[in-house]
């Protein structure tokens, strides 16, 4: 029997929608292993042989031969509890209705949008039936979740403004520490935008074309998050002169520029905020934030207890107030910034700090705007979690894809997941989203926000080798944090701040820099690696998946293994991806330890 409660679709969602102005993308979830075949049944519901509904009532007496027609839809992905079923369909006039036929050996049910009703040889009027089917209305061109074309493209690297050169020592203040201190919560190195220039050609050499920086503006912290001027770079760094010129230099080696925007919260030495903290309840700022009681300050501020605050801030962070941004004012300033280094400095991306904390509302208004100036912007939103509300097409084009961060390293870096957990958690990342976000997702192994990846995996170099192999051959668009690719360790958390290191270059040309680069030359000439889905193969020990005509053959284990190749690849040529060397495969393959082969096939 198929389980009828576990049947889950949902129209206008991850579940249905327009991958482009021609073409629908539907799928179905059922539970593991009940499903045998599964059928689209879909077709216009204005188009019949005779009668129906021309006139537009969809249920017009006398109507036959509906133009529905059969569809077969393919497994897509298997999670750890369900099977997701997809096809995709062109409608003749953009109007569907459709049902799933779902079948196995014992039954076959019409699944629609009201009922479930077990298709026997009497009922099979019901195939027409189209009150119980779902609708699809009109797939309209602006409702498509359109991602700008080259993002999918982009190999990312992330800077922390402060640690990554300091190229310019006359900005440098006198509390500074000297480059490579141990890095504090609180202390500045001197790492600025001259700096971020004179490495453009070391980054375009590692196959980088994308610079994601953390805050450049005015602030009080050395990450900046902590904004008091949105307008101003940060007299640190630099000025706007010579951030235009990074713009400029970065475009002329194919490099793009993502910065990072703060509006869910301010620093406490924001102009706005310091007016409320003196004038209180009579300030023209006050409803600018979420203010409980006045005055803002009860005691003088290093005695305030960020557990008991008079205010809502970013975290517990007392030097963090948070943004009202359903406040008018608030939504016109911040359509200002964010216009502003669109036009002004030709910046090509905003990653949105905290982005799940700031009302939809703002963030529909804040697309409109930054598009209405350059529709090939990116916007990319900081969501930890399910990210699918915000990525509907009219908010963000995609999201940090950390669910599959997590898959990664636990599977790779510390062996906390096994296989089948590993493939049903990446499959779940899949099949969460339309395939054009999916396609364009910010992936990553580690940030500002996290321990290093390297130290995630007890430092084992080659724990994160896979680790970086896998990320580069899947959908979306891969990102580096600074020092990754030499690489750099550091913890975060219980008051570490080592993740946040100075960068050394003192590692060039070492193997892991070395393996970058050819992973990262890799994916660039790849297509299959950002366009085709991951088809698992059946091994006991390797992870094996095949992208496109490429076959990734993966040892997780410390130790080396031997492996009895797939029928289809026994005593084959195949062709080596990275140095492009004839290779005859035999029956078995011996790999070493963290060890890996990517062939042609």
């Amino acid at each position: 029997m198929i389980s009828k409660d576990v049947i889950l679709h949902t129209p206008k969602s991850n579940y249905a929608y327009g991958y482009d102005s021609e073409t629908l993308h539907i799928r179905v979830r059922t539970k593991i292993d009940e499903v045998t075949k599964a059928t689209l049944r879909i077709g216009d519901p204005y188009i019949w042989t005779k009668g129906g509904a021309d006139g537009g009532n969809l249920e017009a007496a006398g109507g036959s031969g509906w133009s529905g027609v059969n569809v077969d839809m393919v497994k897509e992905v298997t999670t750890e509890y369900h099977d997701y079923w997809f096809a995709s369909f062109k409608p003749t006039h953009k109007r569907s209705r459709y049902a799933f036929i779902l079948g196995n050996d014992d039954e076959t049910l019409l699944v629609g949008e009201r009922r479930i009703i077990t298709l026997e040889d009497d009922n099979q009027w019901i195939l027409n039936d189209l009150s119980n089917f779902y609708c699809f209305p009109y797939l309209n061109h602006k409702d498509v979740h359109q991602v700008p074309s080259w993002v999918k493209d982009t190999v990312w690297y992330q800077i922390f403004p402060d640690r990554f050169e300091n190229g310019d020592p006359s900005l440098d203040k006198d509390f500074f520490d000297p480059w490579g201190a141990k890095p504090g919560h609180y202390n500045f190195t001197g790492g600025d935008i001259q700096g971020m220039i004179n490495r453009l050609d070391y980054l375009k050499d590692l196959g980088i074309t994308g610079l994601y920086l953390c805050p450049i503006f005015e602030a009080t912290t050395n990450h900046r998050y902590d904004t008091i001027d949105y307008k101003k770079i940060d007299p640190s760094l630099g000025d706007e002169k010579i951030f235009r010129r990074f713009v400029d230099e970065a475009h002329k080696r194919g490099i793009k520029v993502m910065l990072d925007a703060v509006f869910n919260h301010m620093g406490y030495k924001a102009p706005q905020w310091l007016d409320v903290v003196e004038h209180n309840e009579k300030s023209r700022y006050k409803d600018w934030f979420h203010i409980h009681k006045f005055p803002v300050y009860d005691k003088p501020f290093d005695k305030l207890d960020g557990s008991c605050l008079n205010y809502e801030t970013f975290g517990r962070a007392k030097y963090m107030p948070k943004v009202n941004t359903e406040n008018k004012e608030v939504i016109k300033y911040f359509m200002d910034v964010s216009k502003y280094w669109v036009e002004e400095f030709n910046i090509d991306a905003w990653r949105i700090d905290v982005a799940n904390e700031v009302d939809h509302h703002f963030w529909r208004e804040f697309r409109d705007e930054v598009k209405s100036v350059n529709p090939d912007v990116f916007l990319l939103g900081e969501i930890w979690h399910d990210a699918l509300p915000w990525l509907k097409g009219d908010q963000f084009d995609a999201a940090m894809n950390y669910p599959l961060t997590d898959a990664m390293k636990q599977y790779f870096c510390t062996h906390t997941i096994n296989k089948s957990e590993f493939i049903h958690a990446v499959n779940q990342v899949k099949i969460s989203y339309s395939l054009q976000v999916t396609e364009n997702n910010f992936n990553l192994l580690d940030s500002h926000d996290t321990s290093r990846v390297l130290t995630t995996a007890e430092g084992h170099i080659g724990r994160i080798k896979l680790a970086y192999l896998f990320m580069m051959t899947q959908l979306g668009s891969p990102c580096i944090y600074y020092g990754s690719e030499l690489p750099m360790k550091g913890a975060h958390g219980n008051g570490k701040e080592d993740h946040r290191k100075c960068m050394t270059f003192d590692h060039i040309g070492d193997d892991m820099h070395e393996f970058m680069k050819s992973i990262i030359k890799l994916r660039h000439r790849t297509d299959a690696f950002k366009t085709c889905d991951n088809v698992w193969i059946e091994h006991k020990k390797a992870l094996m998946y095949k992208k496109g005509d490429t076959l990734i053959i993966m040892n997780p284990e410390n130790k080396k293994i031997g492996i009895t190749l797939p029928d289809a690849y026994k005593n084959t040529s195949v062709k080596d991806a990275f140095t492009g060397e004839l290779i005859q495969l035999q029956n078995t393959l011996e790999i070493k330890k963290y060890g890996y082969q990517v062939y042609i096939v």
